[in-house]
């Protein structure tokens, strides 16, 4: 039987995608380019996790400690540890509500936590443009098309 590649037989290859191949080949490539990405953040200062975490607290301002961490999967103790570094670290502050409950305290990123969410923003998007830069015009329009697609796998996530 005459095939096109290794993996499949040619008939095959002419009908759909098969999800579960193209599953086995995105992930090793989504997986190094996250380790490359994270690397950009470590070299703006933080760790992915600081970077995640931080950027949570700038997108959700009227969180307090307890909406974060339920947002994010962790424990309230484990969130507190982070924003302790974090106002340690002159990035977040921890704001009382100035109306209604005043015992409710919120979570606000500073001017330097800011800097920094920019900073590991325009490092990874350097990095990556960078990378794509290389690539002739045909597999960049490519890479163009799937945005779409990639972006509803990633919003589909529970």
């Amino acid at each position: 039987m005459a095939t096109t590649d290794k993996r499949r037989p040619a008939a095959a290859t002419a009908t759909a995608a098969d999800p579960l191949d193209i599953a086995n080949r995105l992930r090793p490539t989504l997986l190094r380019l996250s380790r490359q990405l994270r690397r950009e953040t470590h070299a703006a200062g933080l760790t992915g996790g600081q970077a995640s975490l931080l950027a949570a607290i700038h997108g959700h301002p009227d969180f307090g400690v307890s909406a974060l961490a339920a947002h994010e999967g962790m424990t309230a103790a484990s969130i507190s540890g982070h924003i302790d570094r974090f106002e340690a670290a002159g990035m977040v502050e921890r704001v009382r509500s100035e109306e209604g409950d005043r015992r409710r305290v919120g979570l606000r990123v500073t001017r330097t936590g800011v800097r920094a969410l920019e900073d590991v923003r325009r490092r990874r998007t350097a990095w990556l443009a960078r990378r794509l830069e290389i690539l002739d015009p045909d597999d960049l329009a490519r890479i163009e098309e799937a945005l779409d697609a990639l972006v509803r796998v990633a919003e589909s996530v529970p």
